[in-house]
């Protein structure tokens, strides 16, 4: 696809097809997206992608976890709330999503279960799990959010879908302990991605974007 058509049409899949993606083709979108740009060209950034039975080991050791009650403890804080206009953006999100799987606003269990999906990854073949390295912190962040994007442009671009999941950063001592991971570096985020499931309800929601005025202020 050419670039704004790349754009356009990038969105957040949340239902996969099982098939995995072939090796080199990961490699190539990992590879793009390392083109991405950093404050002094540092790089803040490392990646682990895991795939198949494994991701779906981790996924379920993370389901548990979060069914058993306890706290998540996320490397970095996921601290206060929306209010305001991004509230109000935050649930215009939540109906369009909700309402494609059909469900309810009342309907409690149903979105306990759809949130419990986002702990394996909606099911994807694959999931990258982005680590911010010591000692960066919020500057570096910022520069590890655009590595990220480019990924998930790069795959758009070959077919390829993708979805940011902040809900795969809450349990990072699960993935340290299923990876042989050292404490040190900071989980920032996960990105679930393969080849789309098009029969997936989640699929079906689209969302809007506030207008350019709300956003960018020009000044001559």
């Amino acid at each position: 696809m050419d670039f704004d058509t790349t754009i356009a049409t990038r969105r957040s899949v949340r239902g996969y097809l099982p098939r995995a993606l072939d090796p080199t083709l990961i490699r190539d979108v990992f590879s793009l997206a390392s083109l991405a740009p950093s404050n002094c060209n540092v790089q803040p950034w490392h990646t682990h992608v895991v795939s198949g039975p494994r991701l779906r080991a981790l996924g379920a050791a993370m389901t548990e976890r979060a069914k058993s009650g306890k706290p998540a403890e996320p490397d970095e804080p996921m601290v206060g709330g929306y209010t305001d206009v991004w509230r109000a953006r935050q649930i215009g999100s939540a109906k369009a999503l909700y309402g494609a799987m059909g469900i309810a606003r009342d309907d409690n269990q149903g979105r306990i279960d759809a949130f419990l999906r986002n702990l394996d990854a909606f099911g994807a073949p694959h999931a990258a799990f982005l680590y911010l390295p010591e000692p960066f912190g919020l500057r570096e962040a910022a520069d590890l959010g655009g590595y990220a994007q480019s990924l998930m442009l790069a795959m758009a671009s070959r077919g390829i879908g993708s979805c940011a999941q902040g809900a795969l950063s809450l349990y990072p001592e699960i993935l340290r302990a299923h990876l042989g991971l050292e404490k040190g570096p900071k989980l920032i985020m996960g990105i679930a991605f393969g080849y789309e499931d098009p029969a997936h309800p989640a699929n079906a929601a689209r969302t809007d974007r506030a207008p350019l005025e709300d956003l960018v202020t020009f000044h001559a």
